[in-house]
């Protein structure tokens, strides 16, 4: 009798129930590495010792309290938050050190950073007067005053005062407020993710020393405490050597995963990317195209720094994913070299690591390439 498989147009000679990458999991999945996410900790945490220079992770990239707890035990002084829900998050679970590097405008996020501001060591940062009055109010209030830092415009434009007589006249206007306690100046200089390589980072971040260095002067000469000086961007950190000239503390947060802008800067290798999304090929629509399960909703829209497409699939470089719908990855490569079959598992190391917790269902950790177990993402969904 005939099994029926004999010019069974739909026959496979994959075992699509077995084998492949965590065969255990239901793609699409998000795994993270923590072999690789200990020995990024330690590598940042050592170079930063070694250079001076204290370390308040931003929290953003991973929202997790697991994770900055153990980059707590490294060496880190406390944290950064973008917003006041994460920092209610992992106030509660007893992080007391938190620095909200984020305009606090509105009264609903005054009444919610004073309960805070009673609970922990709070730091906010201020730009505008509308802030600080809000601020001051709080620290009167309180009878506590409040520790503020005022953020620079570091070059995206996104927000801070101008360096110069912009920032002195704010800093003057600042410093005679009651209920406020100013401790120095904090810069985001995002424009480094705008070049790459070695030389071009090392410039970047020897053009943010050169501003951060004459506002510091510029603060002092007024006779205007400048105690801290945060700053420093993943690339910077990584050339804590030249940041040591003229900051006191680092808020590097993606350094914790990497992922494959990181390696198109060239601060990263792919042996250094802890966050992987395991996906499965659903369709095979042409030669030379296939669709996987993940999409936005898996990967994010963000595009790569220096690289093209969607991520990288590892041990396929001659393959890119080069486009993204909400739940399909559509993927593009020469037939000739490649083969992809329906069924099969690719690993991707995603453009912007810092956005795939906040979007997966469940994180996954792993060692050696197994499962070991779950990552909580305590502050999941906390944008607000």
């Amino acid at each position: 009798m005939e099994d029926g498989s004999q010019g069974n147009p739909f026959k496979t000679t994959q075992d699509l129930s077995a084998g492949g990458l965590y065969p255990e999991l239901t793609t699409p999945a998000v795994v993270v590495d923590m072999d690789i996410v200990e020995a990024n900790v330690s590598r940042m945490a050592h170079k930063l010792k070694e250079n001076g220079l204290r370390h308040r992770p931003h929290i953003k990239s991973h929202k997790s309290v697991e994770l900055a707890k153990l980059q707590l035990d490294a060496g880190a002084i406390g944290i950064t938050v973008a917003k006041l829900s994460e920092a209610e998050v992992f106030v509660r679970a007893g992080v007391r050190s938190v620095l909200v590097a984020y305009p606090l405008i509105g009264a609903d996020k005054l009444a919610r950073f004073a309960r805070l501001h009673q609970e922990a060591e709070m730091t906010a940062v201020v730009d505008s007067p509308e802030g600080a009055a809000g601020l001051s109010q709080i620290g009167i209030s309180s009878g506590k005053a409040v520790p503020m830092l005022i953020e620079i415009d570091g070059g995206l434009h996104r927000g801070g005062r101008q360096p110069g007589e912009d920032a002195v006249s704010f800093a003057k206007q600042l410093s005679g407020m009651p209920g406020l306690e100013l401790k120095g100046i904090m810069g985001y200089f995002g424009t480094i993710y705008g070049r790459a390589g070695e030389e071009e980072l090392r410039e970047a971040v020897r053009e943010e020393v050169s501003l951060l260095s004459k506002i510091v002067t510029d603060f002092r000469n007024e006779g205007l405490p400048v105690e801290i000086v945060s700053t420093g961007s993943t690339p910077a950190a990584i050339m804590g050597g030249e940041l040591k000239a003229a900051a006191t503390e680092v808020r590097a947060g993606n350094y914790i995963f990497m992922d494959a802008s990181g390696m198109g800067l060239g601060i990263a290798r792919e042996e250094d990317c802890a966050l992987r999304v395991i996906a499965t090929v659903v369709s095979l629509p042409l030669p030379g195209l296939a669709t996987i399960d993940a999409g936005t909703k898996t990967l994010s829209s963000d595009k790569g720094h220096n690289r093209p497409g969607f991520g990288m699939i590892t041990g396929h470089p001659d393959i890119e994913i080069t486009g993204l719908n909400e739940e399909h990855g559509f993927l593009s490569y020469d037939p000739s070299m490649v083969s992809l079959a329906i069924g099969e598992r690719l690993e991707i190391i995603p453009n912007h690591s810092c956005v795939i917790p906040n979007l997966a269902h469940q994180v996954y950790t792993a060692r050696k390439g197994k499962t070991t177990g779950t990552l909580r993402i305590d502050a999941k969904g906390c944008s607000y």
